[in-house]
């Protein structure tokens, strides 16, 4: 996922129009399945991202004084802190149109 995305969207809530949700799938509920199941695939992918720059602190013998001290992982941390929730991300991608989703069941009374 790129910087670019994430920038994109609205770091806070907004009001959505529950309409908006449902033209694509044509259930409301649907689409809050898709955007949901998004949602835990990006949260997944921060959630890699942010350990693997922070496995680079990591030490065997920590000690108070270094925990304290590390300004560059404090910064690292304040970062995903600003980033938009995943589930903006996911809302964002969802209404325009950039997640590809299929659903099995429709698939096969057709």
């Amino acid at each position: 996922m790129s910087n670019t995305v994430k920038s994109t969207v609205a770091p806070s809530t907004i009001t959505r129009d529950l309409r908006q949700l449902d033209t694509t799938t044509g259930n409301v509920y649907e689409s809050l399945v898709v955007i949901a199941k998004r949602a835990n695939q990006i949260s997944n992918n921060i959630k890699e991202e942010l350990s693997g720059k922070l496995s680079e602190f990591a030490s065997s013998n920590d000690n108070l004084e270094e925990i304290f001290e590390n300004r560059e992982q404090i910064e690292i941390s304040k970062h995903y802190e600003r980033m938009p929730k995943p589930t903006l991300i996911a809302i964002d991608e969802f209404l325009n149109d950039k997640v590809y989703f299929r659903n099995p069941a429709k698939e096969q009374q057709v």
